[in-house]
């Protein structure tokens, strides 16, 4: 006899059904990525003709200014529209202040008159920082000494440097300067910097979330920026606090921060979730060296399928509440949609 009540219940569900075909999953996917939504950041070192690999980072560069504009116009071409551009001095142009980050003449202003010099249609964001300049490797000249025994960043010195520094990128061509020191306070003085010369349209990106990590090793080596001593956690945030990452996004977004960004970006994607449902701002993702050169290294290994891992990489960022996502892979995956990846 057939029990009515079991009759009555519901069919399971047949999730199965929206995948059993390319286009069926074509037709009902959440995500999809599109290159615009990516940046390509690039590193910067004088001269000329200058394309030197980065030996921990395979496929990444450091350029000259005209290399670095070649680059930027096969991204273009690719249908990437923005790059994030970081400056890299030779170690006998490094000081105790950071002085060349504050020289109008410097490689990353360089780069930016040649860009606005040939109309490029990219968007052109510019690192705000110290530890590529100074001769210590820390992010601004430096105070007295910490409880650690070492000495530590002066934090409202190095503010009114960041201003400087913008102030420089933006008369340069700079469209977005983005603060990366974890400096208390350095949006509204970036903001008040900017708006005193005249830049009200230059939009602030801030590195508002940004945790001590160690996947930023291949970074140092690329930008020659490592510490020369002690580590950068007493201004660094701790990556065992989740809800100071709100707290600190926050304060960004009230003291004039146009966009958000989180970094690492894989080791964060409950803090993107998280910031995404509380905050009304564009937010960025930064899928850092360590994370590229891990599928990189995992893939020439034959570990894994590296283009698959790139994607799903990229798919997690947006899925987790990112606008765009700066990546090292930007290039990469935008040849890699246009053969009809998903």
């Amino acid at each position: 006899m057939t029990d009515p009540l079991r009759s009555s219940l519901p069919a399971s569900p047949r999730f199965r059904r929206l995948r059993r075909s390319a286009a069926l999953r074509e037709l009902v996917a959440e995500i999809r990525l599109d290159p615009a939504r990516f940046v390509l950041p690039l590193f910067l070192v004088p001269g000329r003709g200058q394309r030197l690999p980065v030996a921990s980072m395979p496929c990444v560069f450091q350029l000259s200014p005209d290399e670095a504009i070649r680059e930027i116009e096969a991204a273009l071409a690719e249908g990437i529209c923005a790059c994030l551009l970081f400056g890299v001095v030779p170690a006998d142009q490094k000081d105790e202040r950071g002085n060349a980050a504050l020289d109008p003449e410097n490689v990353v202003c360089e780069t930016l008159r040649l860009l606005r010099g040939k109309n490029l249609p990219v968007v052109a964001i510019t690192d705000l920082c110290f530890c590529e300049y100074t001769s210590h490797g820390h992010c601004g000249p430096l105070a007295g000494i910490g409880r650690d025994g070492f000495r530590t960043v002066d934090n409202d010195a190095t503010v009114g440097l960041l201003a400087r520094q913008a102030v420089n990128h933006a008369r340069a061509g700079a469209d977005v300067v983005a603060p990366s020191g974890m400096m208390d306070g350095m949006v509204s003085g970036i903001r008040a910097g900017l708006d005193a010369a005249g830049f009200t349209d230059t939009a602030i990106l801030s590195y508002a979330v940004k945790y001590a990590s160690a996947f930023y090793g291949p970074f140092r080596d690329a930008a020659g920026s490592a510490p020369s001593f002690g580590d950068r956690r007493s201004y660094q945030m701790d990556f065992r606090r989740r809800r100071e990452a709100v707290a600190e996004a926050a304060a960004d977004v009230a003291q004039g921060a146009d966009i958000i960004m989180v970094k690492p970006g894989m080791p964060c994607l409950d803090l993107l979730r998280d910031l995404r449902e509380r905050l009304d701002a564009p937010l960025a993702a930064y899928q850092v060296s360590g994370e590229y050169a891990m599928i990189k290294a995992a893939s020439a290994n034959g570990w894994l399928d590296g283009r698959a891992a790139m994607l799903e990489s990229l798919v997690a960022f947006h899925r987790a509440g990112a606008d765009f996502v700066l990546t090292y892979f930007a290039r990469e995956a935008a040849r890699a949609l246009r053969e009809g990846e998903p």
